[in-house]
């Protein structure tokens, strides 16, 4: 039996949790999420918690079994608590600024990079070098936080980037002088 799949989801108050079928909506002060599970798991709402089951121990039916609770569970944290990820800067030149909802970047290019923030998601600056991602859809938000970072991906000599907060870059050794 799946570890985490077997745990019951507790539904904290001001939480709606609706069940059509195999889609699942939740609603909550933050806003509201919906998901589509996968066709053999069920999911039923009993005494205040959300539970799911699966019919069988075939290969699908377990491996999807965690991975539906799961996603339930993230989408009761993300209308209640929300989701951020903080973003660094890093580089000599390398600043953002904020642009109405979106962001302008300076990331040593030729010309500025503006980046739109996607439906759902607030980007907000702090200082010049550090930004945060922060929507209800864990998803959304750490989509979006992976698109900003490919802008410039930090280079292992200098460590020069756009970088997660707290991610450790590995560096190499530059040329051997003489």
């Amino acid at each position: 039996m799946s570890r985490i799949g077997k745990l019951p989801i507790a539904v904290p108050g001001g939480v709606d949790v609706k069940i059509d079928g195999q889609k699942v909506t939740v609603k909550g002060a933050k806003g509201e999420l919906s998901l589509v599970i996968a066709d053999p798991i069920r999911v039923a709402l009993e005494d205040g918690q959300v539970l799911v089951t699966r019919p069988n121990d075939e290969r699908d039916s377990r491996a999807l079994h965690g991975l539906s609770r799961t996603l339930i569970n993230n989408n009761i944290i993300g209308v209640t608590e929300g989701y951020t990820k903080q973003l660094e800067v890093v580089g000599t030149g390398y600043r953002v600024q904020q642009k109405g909802t979106g962001l302008e970047l300076a990331l040593g290019f030729s010309h500025p990079v503006n980046v739109d923030a996607p439906e759902g998601i607030t980007l907000a600056v702090e200082g010049n070098t550090k930004i945060t991602v922060s929507g209800i859809s864990k998803q959304a938000v750490g989509e979006a936080a992976a698109n900003i970072r490919k802008l410039k991906k930090p280079e292992p000599y200098k460590g020069k980037g756009i970088r997660y907060a707290g991610e450790v870059v590995r560096r190499k050794a530059g040329k051997a002088g003489k």
